[in-house]
């Protein structure tokens, strides 16, 4: 494999990330408002997007903090919200498992929705690309998400509430996250998963310390799964 094609490989894992960075830019300018808000002071509150980088399960947890929520819900709500990344790096196993351990790492630190959505895209529809070429691909998009997101973080950090409530830079949250489930759907399995996800996050969205979300989440996993295994035993007893 050549460096001209890794460098194009990398090329165009930008170039398919980058309509997905302007709407991280208010998701990560919320992280920010909230930590500020929480009374982290800049160190803590911009260091986390570098130490953490866990999006919604860095949101989530900065405000039940700000919201004197007990340890343990915090601790679960992150573990609960970043279930799915379990499940992201048990899916690109098949196709990065052999690089070294340390780019392995890399990998798995900078992994958020976005990269994992366009790689795996990428991956299934290119067989035939290279080990390098798919570590090119991933690390062409996700370094820009990283890059993104800490500016952003910091960002909103420092403005704190002279952003303006008119702006409704929350709106871009779900929208964002819409735009990467969507196609994701493709089976009944996940399309009931999202359902719902969705319907008992608008049920609980007004229980305490976000466990709406954590029961969202639970709620969606188990949904999803019940249908794929209901939707197997005819053909395990065919």
């Amino acid at each position: 494999m050549s460096g001209e094609n890794l460098r194009q490989d990398w090329i165009d894992g930008m170039r398919v990330m980058l309509p997905l960075l302007p709407g991280t830019v208010p998701f990560g300018m919320i992280a920010g408002v909230v930590a500020s808000n929480a009374g982290l002071d800049a160190l803590a509150g911009i260091g986390q997007s570098v130490v953490i980088f866990a999006g919604v399960a860095q949101l989530a947890s900065t405000q039940l903090m700000a919201d004197a929520a007990p340890v343990l819900v915090v601790i679960l709500t992150g573990l609960v919200i970043n279930l799915r990344m379990a499940m992201y790096s048990a899916s690109l196993a098949g196709h990065l498992s052999a690089l070294p351990r340390g780019k392995r790492w890399l990998l798995s630190y900078l992994m958020t929705d976005q990269s994992y959505a366009l790689s795996i895209l990428r991956y299934t529809a290119r067989p035939e690309m290279s080990l390098a070429s798919k570590y090119a691909f991933y690390m062409g998009g996700a370094i820009p998400m990283w890059v993104v997101w800490l500016a952003a973080t910091a960002a909103g950090y420092f403005l704190g509430n002279r952003i303006p409530a008119s702006w409704s830079l929350d709106f871009f949250v779900p929208l964002g996250f819409l735009a990467l489930v969507i196609p994701a759907i493709r089976d009944r399995a996940n399309a009931i998963a999202a359902l719902t996800g969705g319907t008992v996050a608008v049920l609980g969205w007004e229980l305490p310390f976000n466990l709406g979300l954590f029961l969202a989440a639970l709620a969606g996993v188990a949904a999803g799964y019940a249908v794929e295994a209901l939707g197997s035993k005819p053909e395990e007893n065919a």
